[in-house]
């Protein structure tokens, strides 16, 4: 396999890592310069997902929220990410590793995620710099 390949590889491993599916909708909130561009790569190149941004005003699969501490008020950011979400959908809470500038501390998301009535599924290694903490809506709200 060559570089090129097996960097491709890499960038749909990534997406698949947060289970982003051909054909969805994914709704980035929150984008700065210190977001992971491979990352944001890696899902704006699967086939056929639309990556949109935060002014987007129709349904969407997922909404990737890159937080950081001092961004506000996380229930409030939960709550407004929510409201595009399709039944069914999930919200990828991004937010730096431990260590790293803005790192916001797990306890925070735990006592966030239910205050928007949302439940923490998954926690994956989203890119070298970003934890990500997957959200759904309990099935009884859908």
């Amino acid at each position: 396999m060559s570089a090129t390949a097996g960097q491709a590889q890499d960038q749909r491993d990534l997406a698949e890592r947060l289970g982003i599916k051909p054909g969805q909708v994914v709704q980035e909130i929150g984008y700065d310069d210190d977001c992971d561009e491979e990352l944001r790569d890696a899902i704006a190149g699967g086939k056929d997902v639309e990556l949109v941004d935060e002014d987007y005003d129709d349904v969407v699969d997922v909404v990737l929220l890159w937080w950081r501490d001092g961004d506000g008020d996380l229930v409030d950011a939960l709550v407004d990410a929510l409201t595009p979400l399709a039944d069914g959908g999930y919200i990828w809470l991004l937010t730096p590793k431990s260590g790293r500038e803005g790192h916001v501390e797990p306890s925070e998301i735990g006592e966030a995620a239910p205050t928007a009535g949302l439940s923490q599924t998954s926690s994956v290694s989203a890119a070298r710099d970003w934890s990500g903490s997957r959200l759904v809506a309990p099935k009884a709200r859908r």
